[in-house]
Formats: C-alpha cells, structure tokens, sequence
C-alpha cells in the first residue's frame, strides 16, 4: 500500500508533473542512476513544477479555490500558451 504522501504525488489533480515525475524516474533507471544522463529530464520536471507552483500562488493571491487548476483548467492554460 502507498504513503498518502506517495499517493497524492502520483494523483494528476494534486500534481501537474505527473509525467516529467515518471520521465526522471525512468532516466535514473535507464541509466545506473547517473544524474549527468538525465539533467535534461530534471530541468523538465523543475520548469513544470515551477510553473504550476507560481500558479497556484497567483490563484491563492486572488483567492482562487482550489488553488490548483483542475486537469481541464490546467489543459486549457496549456493550450493558450500554444
């Protein structure tokens, strides 16, 4: 059984980076567990992570609720940033 921590990591409502979080995972498999293979993956995963970070603060800001976009919400910001 999972950790409520681990579970809430691999939920797509509660973390966006989901698939940058699998990504890196992946990399460190593939590669022995060598960082410099995977520095691409990681800078992924901390954009991501950033990026919805900061919008989750804009939207506790402006008392947004939830403070996390839905999926929906979060496919629509996608795509109006092309």
């Amino acid at each position: 059984r999972m950790s409520r921590r681990v579970q809430q990591l691999r939920d797509h409502d509660i973390n966006p980076c989901v698939v940058e979080t699998d990504a890196s995972r992946k990399c460190m498999d593939d590669n022995n567990y060598n960082k410099d293979m995977c520095t691409a993956y990681f800078l992924k995963y901390k954009s991501c992570r950033k990026f919805w970070h900061d919008i989750m603060m804009q939207r506790r800001r402006n008392g947004v609720k939830p403070e996390m976009p839905s999926p929906e919400e979060r496919r629509k910001i996608l795509e109006s940033m092309g």
